[in-house]
C-alpha cells in the first residue's frame, strides 16, 4: 500500500503500526514499530476492542527491545543475522548509535550526502543554527553529493523565494576527503551554525570532521582507514574497521586476552613515510611493562595491498624478571564477512605441498609444523569471483586457525608462546589484498 501510494505521489502515508484489526504479538508489534519509524506517516492506531498500541501495552518484551540500553538480552533472528540483498553498487551501513536486532538496518547509497538534525521532541524546539549533520557515502569514484532544502515550515513564502537550497558536493583526493558547499538556490542568508561531516567506511565505521556550514571541511587519513575495512569493487570483506571489532589482536592464547579492549593510541601519523603512501602506528598498553604494536601502511607501488607490522614489545619489565616479561602469544584475529556462505571457502597449499580447500561445514581447523599455509592463504567467494589474499611471513608464525561462525569466518594468525624482552619481541609481519579470481 505504501509502495503504491508513494509512486501514485502521495509521499505522506504509512501502515497502521501492529495493524488495524486484531491483535499483533508483543514481538510483532516491536519489530513492526522499528520498521514503522522510518516510514513519513508513524502511528499506532486500531480499530475499537483490540489492545491498546502504546509499546508499554505489550509487556516488557516490547518496551525493553525498543531502548536497547535497558535490555540486555535479545531472541534470536534479528537483522544483524540476516543476509541483505541491495541493488547493485556500493552501500554503506550505518545506524544512529542505536544499533540493535529488531531495528531495520540502514544503508546509504554510494554517491549521496544526506542531512540530520539534532533529535526535538517536537518542531517548536528546531532552530535554524542547531548543529547540522552531513551523512557521506562515496561512491566508487570517491564522489558524493545531496542537497538540503529550508524554508519556514509552515505557509507560502517558499513561492515567492523565501527558502534555502544548499548543494553540497564530496570529493577525494589521494588521502583527503573534501567537503563544500557547490552551490545556493533561494533568497535566505545561510544561518551560522556547525557542521558534523560523518564519512562512511563501511560495516558501521565512520570518520568524521567538525566545520562551519559553508566552509570547505576536509577529513584527513582517509585512505588508510578506507582500506582498512578491505573495500574492493564495492564489497565489504573485513567485519568493521581495522581498529574496531572487525580486527582485534591478543597477547595470550585465551580469547580476548590481554590487547583486545585496551585503548591504542596513535604514535605516528605520514602521508609519505619511508617509502610508503601512508602509515599509521597505534600501540597500546597491556600490562606488566607490554606494548602492543600495530604499524598500519599502504605500499607506494601497491596501493591494493593493506599490510600491518604487529609485534609485542617488553618496554619497562619488573625488576628480577632478568628482563624477560610474564608467557606471551601474539595472536591476530581478523573477521570476515561471508558475502555468500555456500559459495566461500579458505584455500591453500602447505609447507609440505599438500593443497587445502576448508569450506564453512567442515568445522574449525588448525594448521601447525608442515601442514601450515606456505606464507599465503585465501578467503575465495566463487559468487564474485573474488578473493582475499592473507600473507605472512611463515617463520614468525607458530599455527594458523580456521573459525567459521554465522555469516563470518577467522582467519587467525598465533605466534609461539614464550617471554619477551626489549632485545625479543614477538612479531608478525602480514598483509592483506583482494584480486580476482581465479
Amino acid at each position: 500500500m505504501v509502495l503504491q501510494l508513494g509512486l501514485s505521489g502521495q509521499p505522506l502515508s504509512g501502515p497502521d503500526i501492529g495493524g488495524f484489526a486484531g491483535n499483533a504479538t508483543p514481538r510483532l508489534f516491536g519489530r513492526w514499530m522499528g520498521v514503522g519509524a522510518m516510514f513519513p506517516f508513524c502511528r499506532g492506531h486500531s480499530e475499537a476492542g483490540t489492545d491498546d498500541h502504546e509499546p508499554w501495552s505489550f509487556g516488557e518484551e516490547v518496551f525493553f527491545g525498543l531502548f536497547p540500553s535497558l535490555s540486555s538480552t535479545l531472541s534470536n533472528q534479528g537483522s544483524h543475522e540476516l543476509q541483505h540483498i541491495l541493488p547493485r553498487g556500493t552501500w554503506l551501513r550505518f545506524d544512529f548509535e542505536d544499533s540493535h536486532p529488531d531495528l531495520p538496518s540502514l544503508y546509504l547509497q554510494g554517491g549521496s550526502i544526506i542531512s540530520l538534525a539534532p533529535p526535538h521532541l517536537h518542531v517548536g524546539e528546531f532552530s535554524m543554527s542547531d548543529d547540522l549533520t552531513l551523512l557521506v557515502s562515496l561512491d566508487e569514484n570517491g564522489k558524493a553529493k545531496g542537497l538540503l532544502f529550508e524554508d519556514d515550515g509552515d505557509g507560502y513564502g517558499y513561492i515567492k523565494g523565501r527558502f534555502l537550497v544548499t548543494h553540497y558536493i564530496a570529493e577525494r583526493h589521494s588521502s583527503t576527503v573534501t567537503v563544500k558547499v557547490l552551490k545556493t538556490e533561494g533568497d535566505w542568508q545561510r544561518p551560522t551554525r556547525r557542521v558534523h561531516v560523518q564519512l562512511l567506511l563501511g560495516g558501521g565505521a565512520m570518520l568524521d570532521a567538525w566545520g562551519t556550514d559553508g566552509e570547505i571541511i576536509h577529513i584527513k587519513n582517509f585512505q588508510i582507514f578506507y582500506f582498512g575495512c578491505l573495500q574492493f569493487a564495492g564489497v565489504q570483506w573485513l567485519h568493521s574497521r581495522i581498529d574496531i571489532s572487525g580486527y582485534e589482536e591478543y597477547s595470550g592464547t585465551e580469547y580476548r586476552s590481554a590487547g583486545c579492549t585496551e585503548e591504542y593510541s596513535v604514535i605516528e601519523r605520514d602521508l609519505e613515510h619511508a617509502g610508503e603512501e601512508e602509515s599509521l602506528i597505534l600501540e597500546g598498553d597491556i600490562g606488566g611493562g607490554l606494548i602492543l604494536r600495530r604499524k598500519i601502511s599502504i605500499p607506494k607501488d601497491n596501493p591494493r595491498v593493506f599490510r600491518i607490522a604487529s609485534s609485542i614489545e617488553a618496554r619497562s619489565v619488573g625488576a628480577g624478571s632478568g628482563g624477560f616479561s610474564r608467557l606471551v602469544c601474539l595472536r591476530v584475529h581478523p573477521t570476515f564477512y561471508l558475502m555468500h556462505p555456500t559459495e566461500t571457502f579458505v584455500s591453500f597449499t602447505s609447507i609440505d605441498g599438500s593443497k587445502h580447500e576448508v569450506w564453512p561445514d567442515s568445522g574449525d581447523q588448525l594448521y601447525a609444523g608442515n601442514s601450515l599455509p606456505h606464507g599465503e592463504w585465501m578467503l575465495v567467494d566463487k559468487s564474485l569471483n573474488l578473493r582475499l589474499v592473507n600473507r605472512f611471513d611463515v617463520s614468525q608464525v607458530f599455527k594458523c586457525i580456521v573459525h567459521w561462525d554465522c555469516g563470518t569466518v577467522n582467519l587467525e594468525l598465533w605466534s609461539e608462546d614464550r617471554p619477551v624482552s626489549k632485545e625479543s619481541p614477538l612479531k608478525i609481519d602480514h598483509e592483506y589484498e583482494v584480486t580476482n579470481f581465479p
